[in-house]
C-alpha cells in the first residue's frame, strides 16, 4: 500500500475488467485509444475541480485576514502557494496516466525529480495525516 508504483493507469485497468466482464473482444474495441481520451478528461477534471476548490478555500482565508495594508502581500503569498499547489497536483496526477503522458510530464518539469520519491512519501504523509483529521472530527 504504501510503496505503490503502477506500471498500467487505472483507466486502462478499468477498460481492461470491463472488457473481461462483459467478454468483449479487445480487437474491436480500441482500449488504447478510449484510454487516452478518458485519462486526458479524468485529469482535466480533477486538475479543475481541485484548483477551483483550493482556490475557494484560499479566497476565504483573504477576505477573512486581509486588510487594506497586507493585501498585497497575500496577493503575493497566495500566488506562489497557488502555484505550487498546481505542481504538486500534476505530479501526484502523473501517477494516473499512461506512461506515454508521463514521459511528456517528466521533459517539461526536468529529469532531474524523482517521482517515485515523492509518490512514496505522499502516501506515507496522506495516511497519517487523514486519520489524525478522522480522529479530530471524531473528538470535536
Amino acid at each position: 500500500l504504501l510503496d505503490r508504483i503502477n506500471k498500467i493507469d487505472p483507466v486502462t485497468r478499468g477498460l481492461e475488467i470491463i472488457l473481461r466482464l462483459f467478454d468483449m473482444d479487445p480487437v474491436t474495441f480500441d482500449a488504447a485509444f478510449w484510454s487516452q481520451h478518458i485519462s486526458f478528461i479524468l485529469v482535466g477534471v480533477m486538475m479543475a475541480t481541485t484548483i477551483r476548490g483550493f482556490l475557494i478555500r484560499i479566497m476565504a482565508i483573504f477576505y477573512e485576514y486581509s486588510s487594506i495594508d497586507s493585501s498585497n502581500h497575500f496577493v503575493l503569498i497566495l500566488g506562489q502557494v497557488m502555484g505550487m499547489y498546481f505542481v504538486s497536483c500534476v505530479l501526484l496526477m502523473r501517477m494516473s496516466l499512461p506512461e506515454e503522458y508521463r514521459m511528456i510530464i517528466t521533459e517539461v518539469l526536468g529529469d532531474y525529480i524523482k517521482f517515485h520519491f515523492y509518490h512514496r512519501w505522499f502516501d506515507f504523509i496522506f495516511l497519517p495525516s487523514a486519520l489524525f483529521t478522522l480522529v479530530l472530527h471524531v473528538i470535536l
